[in-house]
């Protein structure tokens, strides 16, 4: 057993708290200790061009997903259908939700709608929201009198 510069014993620590959170799993199904339990999970990246949202979507056929785009906001909405493995099958844990969802993103700039594109690769959709050339910055060079 290995002590931190501190003297504790935090590997002994961290092991019995993960075999108290197994147990309490067992008892009560699945628990999320996650900090943003929030689905479809996103990433935003956002720069002088536009943004783009990529949404973890996996199971949902893009035909059951509802994009929409007003102004400065995207919103995803859609419904995951429960997965099942048979009559016979007893659900020992479940962490993959299903049901309706509904997730908005709000950017720091307005969207161009019309030019907006939306593709799905291996369970993640990807949006490209591009800004309206008139709201892109502009580069104003200073002449010289």
């Amino acid at each position: 057993m290995q002590l931190d510069h501190v003297g504790t014993r935090w590997p002994d620590a961290l092991r019995g708290m993960r075999q108290m959170q197994e147990e309490m799993n067992r008892w009560l199904g699945s628990v999320s200790l996650g900090v943003n339990d929030e689905f479809p999970p996103v990433n935003v990246w956002a720069g002088a061009d536009g943004a783009i949202v990529a949404a973890e979507l996996p199971g949902i056929a893009p035909d059951k997903l509802d994009i929409t785009v007003h102004g400065d906001t995207v919103s995803l909405r859609g419904t995951r259908a429960p997965e099942s493995a048979g009559d016979k099958a007893a659900v020992l844990r479940q962490e993959r939700p299903y049901g309706d969802f509904s997730r908005t993103v709000v950017l720091p700039f307005r969207v161009d709608p019309d030019k907006v594109e939306a593709r799905s690769e291996r369970g993640v959709v990807i949006v490209t929201l591009p800004r309206p050339v008139a709201d892109k910055p502009r580069h104003i060079a200073v002449m010289q009198a």
